[in-house]
């Protein structure tokens, strides 16, 4: 089995596999052929491919000729899918139950598609789960970004001029990225507070020395772990309990995710307004048009005094071990999707049932399909 590994659009520049992986995916019959520069500004240099046993291709056709499976961070625009080879596989960031006409232009050019962002969150899919190890980069990224941005000190700091007193930082949503941005904002000496819909996250977050932020409402963890939206009361008290601590903060990091969905608005303009000048929010929920409704996906810009960051290459800025840890979720997902060197599905399995979007020239997840193709039957069974 030959793999191709894609060099990313503009803007983007993680790498889908480091040179670090392809001695271990080619013990497993995996052979791997890399586009020429894919890797350089993650600082993977086509000679270090090269060395651990890579093809290294300078054109684009001759890379996805043979590829028996192309994998990619970012998804691709529906005009490049009829570059894939027929009946070969796509192992990439998709979105499907947001972009419809991927899913469909999948489909039709007979390509196995594996959205790696659809993994289930169980403890055998932990090694594979994308979302949970680019999630630790981005989290650590937005407290340096806020940091960097914010006119004071993180710390308390003891001084001849006087005490300076700590930062006070708001984590909005508790899940990976949350606990990673609370874990290092507490390591530069702020004193942070969080707030999640899932109470299950409480102990985590005091573990780490953070205030948890508890407000009277339902429960919103799914069965897969992730939240879901509130009702309309809860919405309200939600409301109420983080304007008052959006107010007092000198930093807020949102992290808040519906898969699927649009991000919720958790911080209104009148909240913005309500916070000190020179206090800072980054939004890493921007790609999915932000928690903060002021926020401008893919710009830094000032409102009321305040330094709104929407920067949507987040990811980017750490792209050394973002592409690292991207890479080790590839090589495990591989292995279980593989035997022998060939692709090998069983779409009864749990962790491919949830991932596999298109197979056979049809769309095989029920979800996607009900909501792609209302009315369809998705296929089951064993594939190859």
């Amino acid at each position: 089995m030959r793999i191709a590994v894609r060099k990313e659009g503009a803007g983007e520049r993680r790498v889908a596999v480091v040179p670090d992986s392809v001695k271990r995916l080619a013990a497993k019959k995996i052979d791997v052929s890399v586009e020429a520069g894919a890797g350089s500004l993650s600082f993977a240099s086509d000679d270090e491919y090269r060395s651990g046993g890579a093809r290294v291709d300078a054109s684009p056709g001759a890379l996805l000729a043979d590829a028996d499976a192309v994998l990619q961070i970012r998804a691709p625009g529906v005009d490049d899918v009829g570059q894939l080879k027929e009946g070969s596989a796509l192992i990439s960031l998709l979105y499907p139950l947001v972009d419809h006409a991927l899913v469909r232009a999948l489909a039709a050019r007979n390509v196995t598609a594996i959205a790696v962002d659809m993994i289930p969150r169980t403890t055998l899919a932990q090694m594979m789960d994308v979302l949970s190890s680019q999630a630790t980069a981005a989290g650590y990224e937005a407290v340096l970004m806020a940091a960097a941005a914010l006119p004071r000190f993180f710390p308390m700091l003891m001084t001849a001029a006087g005490t300076i007193a700590p930062a006070k930082v708001l984590v909005l949503g508790a899940g990976v990225a949350g606990l990673t941005a609370i874990g290092t904002a507490r390591r530069l000496g702020a004193v942070v507070e969080a707030f999640d819909v899932r109470k299950v996250v409480k102990e985590q977050v005091e573990s780490l020395g953070a205030k948890f932020v508890d407000v009277e409402t339902e429960d919103a963890q799914t069965a897969g772990g992730y939240a879901k939206e509130l009702g309309e009361e809860s919405r309200k008290k939600q409301a109420e309990a983080i304007a008052l601590h959006v107010a007092k903060a000198d930093v807020v990091i949102c992290t808040a995710l519906i898969p699927g969905r649009r991000a919720p608005v958790l911080v209104t303009a009148d909240m913005v307004k309500s916070m000190r000048a020179g206090s800072v929010v980054v939004d890493l929920a921007a790609e999915q048009q932000g928690n903060c409704e002021l926020t401008r996906p893919g710009q830094t810009v000032v409102e009321h005094g305040v330094t709104l960051i929407g920067q949507t290459d987040v990811l980017s800025r750490m792209s050394a071990h973002a592409s690292q840890m991207y890479s080790r979720n590839m090589e495990k997902l591989l292995f279980y999707v593989t035997k022998d060197g060939a692709l090998k599905l069983d779409l009864n399995d749990e962790i491919a049932r949830g991932c596999v979007i298109t197979h056979g020239g049809s769309i095989v997840h029920p979800k996607v399909k009900e909501i792609v193709e209302p009315g369809g039957a998705a296929t089951t069974g064993a594939a190859s």
